[in-house]
């Protein structure tokens, strides 16, 4: 059946699996499937070339493109790695650590270590020593999502 599926197409099916799995990674975006129909094209192009090669058999075509799967997968993990490099914007989604160094003023007392400040439009819950409402506070650190204060 794979036979004959591959010999009534002929390399153009390599294309068009290469073509699908592009498609795919579009809506699946992960950047792994780029790399596989990257090898599909691959074997493809090497097809049109090999196609009348008494070598160039289906079993041999799929050989060539699980080696370059795993091949192109590899570099292209390896590419990747490399791009996760320094930024000029280190704290760029990361909305908390932003919040570390910025002072604020209580709204609600910390009693039994937990209170309450406004930044922005926001109400956060915070941790540290018991203070009144209306004291000046620092974010010093997170700890579990929730900002350590000390007074200013």
């Amino acid at each position: 059946m794979i036979d004959t599926l591959i010999s009534e197409v002929g390399p153009w099916s390599w294309w068009i699996l290469g073509l699908l799995l592009l498609g795919a990674e579009i809506i699946v975006p992960g950047m792994f499937l780029i790399w596989i129909g990257l090898a599909a094209i691959v074997v493809g192009a090497i097809s049109f070339a090999l196609w009348d090669s008494a070598i160039w058999s289906w079993q041999i075509q799929l050989l060539v493109f699980a080696v370059l799967s795993l091949v192109s997968a590899l570099v292209g993990r390896k590419i990747m790695a490399s791009r996760d490099g320094d930024t000029d914007q280190p704290m760029l989604n990361r909305r908390m650590e932003q919040m570390i160094g910025r002072t604020a003023t209580l709204e609600e007392p910390i009693t039994e270590g937990q209170g309450r400040i406004r930044l922005g439009d926001t109400l956060w819950t915070v941790r540290g020593p018991d203070l009144p409402v209306g004291s000046r506070v620092r974010i010093v650190a997170i700890e579990n999502d929730d900002p350590v204060v000390q007074p200013v």
